[in-house]
């Protein structure tokens, strides 16, 4: 099976799609024929992103769904889109991401960069499962970061609250990313689902700038190759629950092995997020 045939007439949602690593993600998806629901928070920008995805790729199966990660409510219309427009979705790369310097506080009450990085992407991934078990083979692709490695954890301030600074927010929200990829795919394994999370190095992109006062490093179409290897190489099918930079697989923090702290994580996003006992959560649930 060549690697377009794993992703031709599949279809495939990228978040954070409309610049950056995701717009090049959802672009190369697109351009190996997969059906692409590319999500923002803008609908110009999004509308802008469909047309430049379609005229570069060749490809009209390119779809738009808006929703505010600063919002749980939106992330939750988001999902019942999401639902409407697909009965099985083969791939979904958790990708939106943002860089705060200052704490800020969502509508939900809870610190932005952990919202918008960690807690809306474990909430959207947790009401699509329906939709990825049922497109089984599927794939979960969470873009983490090397920061991972020196996120302070102290589970009683994960708001930030006590004390903060944009680069440990960015940090443990990054670490969440892998802890609840590693939890996840343990959940699901056997399941013909796959999770796995990825450092795509240092991408100049906005957040790069904003967050690390840096105009350098790969370009967003380069810094994508491991976000779209995981979503569409057959080397990968049937991997699960590992942690990849630049194709390959990498060491991740010690932190991300704890299985107390995964399931500490696990228990607290569940209330955070208001899962509800009865929404999709695993495999068996």
């Amino acid at each position: 099976m060549s690697q377009t045939e794993t992703v031709r007439g599949r279809t495939v949602m990228v978040t954070g799609a409309t610049d950056g690593l995701g717009l090049e993600t959802a672009r190369e998806l697109a351009c190996r024929g997969a059906r692409v629901i590319l999500h923002g928070r803008n609908a110009g920008r999004a509308e802008a992103a469909r047309r430049e995805i379609r005229a570069s790729s060749g490809n009209d199966e390119v779809e738009v769904v808006l929703a505010d990660f600063a919002s749980l409510h939106q992330v939750r219309m988001l999902a019942d889109e999401v639902r409407g427009l697909t009965d099985g979705l083969h791939v979904l790369v958790n990708n939106a991401g943002v860089y705060q310097e200052r704490r800020h506080v969502t509508e939900d009450g809870l610190e932005t960069t952990f919202q918008v990085n960690y807690l809306a992407p474990f909430l959207l991934t947790n009401l699509l499962l329906d939709l990825l078990l049922a497109g089984a083979p599927s794939r979960v692709v969470v873009v983490s970061s090397a920061v991972h490695q020196r996120a302070p954890v102290d589970l009683d301030d994960l708001q930030g609250e006590r004390r903060y600074d944009g680069y440990s927010a960015y940090g443990l929200s990054k670490l969440g990313n892998l802890l609840f990829t590693y939890e996840l795919a343990e959940r699901l394994r056997g399941s013909g689902v796959t999770v796995n999370s990825l450092h795509p190095g240092a991408v100049a992109t906005k957040l790069l700038r904003a967050g690390f006062r840096s105009s350098g490093g790969l370009s967003p179409r380069d810094g994508a190759q491991t976000a779209v290897y995981l979503a569409a190489s057959p080397e990968v099918e049937g991997v699960t629950g590992k942690y990849f930079f630049d194709k390959r697989v990498a060491s991740s923090s010690p932190a991300s092995h704890s299985r107390e702290l995964r399931a500490a994580f696990w228990e607290r996003s569940e209330l955070l997020a208001g899962l509800a006992a009865d929404e999709p959560a695993s495999a068996t649930a």
